[in-house]
């Protein structure tokens, strides 16, 4: 009987671990998406500039030929081959996502910037983005989302702050649940006019804290 007990319980461990194994390591981040010429999704580019092939599946065609899609996506490194060019990585989940290249203030009227309040789940950078996760109060209405570029500041010791303010326009929404919202600030724009040593600062508006501001190092 004890024997017979301690066979099942074995049998029991090496099928919880059987199981255990079977989920795989995933990785979800931001992360722009690259089709083909077919208009294919076939190359994930993280933003470190690293390329990673997508294995061949269903359901990532469609799309315009030779673009570039901002996106949160999940997806598992394979094993690598040495006949790749690149790693080969499994996409399990593409959603694409907000991507809002900075405009100058000038192109909006006195009193024309929105600044409604929503909260902040998270908010980096990374490589040419500045990421963020934010939770709006919504109900059905679609909101409007800019990233607006206020001015670039030179200070005596030769670095630059770039200052940006998030421009949110529930567009007359009722604040009645919160929706996570992802978005993506490029800041390739600004190549050559930022250097190491720069930073710049995001200033919007949370229920939280009301008017306040990040600031990262470019």
């Amino acid at each position: 009987m004890r024997y017979l007990l301690i066979l099942l319980l074995c049998t029991v461990v090496l099928v919880s671990c059987q199981e255990e194994y079977v989920y795989p390591s995933v990785v979800t981040e931001f992360i722009d998406a690259r089709t083909n010429g077919e208009g294919k999704l076939t190359w994930l580019i993280t933003d470190q500039g690293d390329t990673l092939d997508i294995q061949e599946r269903s359901g990532l065609d469609g799309l315009c030929a030779d673009s570039t899609y901002r996106t949160i996506t999940i997806y598992e490194h394979l094993e690598e081959e040495a006949s790749q060019t690149y790693p080969m990585v499994k996409v399990y989940s593409v959603q694409q996502i907000l991507s809002i290249s900075p405009v100058d203030k000038n192109n909006f009227s006195p009193g024309e910037i929105s600044t409604d309040p929503l909260d902040i789940q998270s908010i980096w950078r990374s490589g040419n983005y500045l990421n963020l996760i934010l939770l709006p109060l919504v109900k059905e209405g679609k909101h409007i989302y800019m990233a607006v570029e206020t001015e670039l500041t030179r200070h005596s010791d030769g670095h630059q702050t770039l200052s940006l303010i998030l421009h949110h326009d529930r567009n007359g929404d009722e604040e009645a649940f919160t929706r996570k919202t992802y978005l993506s600030i490029p800041l390739s724009t600004y190549k050559g006019k930022l250097q190491e040593g720069d930073s710049i600062t995001l200033t919007l508006n949370t229920y939280q804290e009301g008017m306040t501001s990040r600031s990262f190092a470019y």
